[in-house]
């Protein structure tokens, strides 16, 4: 059909390769569309908050503005959930604590030279 735009989908798995990028249609590590997306960049300050809206009202503690590429901030994520005793993730660039951490996560980001602040009430 002539002036019809391709949907995004279709193949998801492969045999051969595993799992595919649904729309570049490669391997996921080979995928070229999600690493075109670069994360904005911030004004350098890095803010500690809390958040609990949209968790059924678990408590998260989240980390942005690290200027960090993605294994760097995969490994501080796990010095800082190893250091709270506490699981999390990292998403988009930010990393979640689950609980209430802010103070603790401050004074272990000050300590390895990154300046940290709390932000939120």
């Amino acid at each position: 059909m002539a002036g019809t735009k391709p949907r995004p989908g279709g193949l998801v798995y492969s045999t051969e390769a595993g799992r595919m990028c649904p729309v570049c249609r490669r391997p996921l590590a080979q995928c070229t569309c999600r690493r075109a997306a670069a994360r904005p960049a911030g004004d350098g300050a890095v803010r500690v908050s809390r958040e609990s809206k949209g968790r059924g009202g678990k408590t998260v503690t989240l980390v942005r503005g690290l200027a960090l590429d993605d294994a760097a901030l995969a490994a501080l994520a796990q010095k800082l959930k190893a250091a709270c005793g506490s699981g999390g993730t990292v998403k988009d660039g930010v990393i979640e604590v689950q609980g209430e951490h802010r103070e603790r996560i401050v004074q272990l980001l000050q300590t390895q030279g990154v300046a940290a602040k709390i932000a939120g009430g």
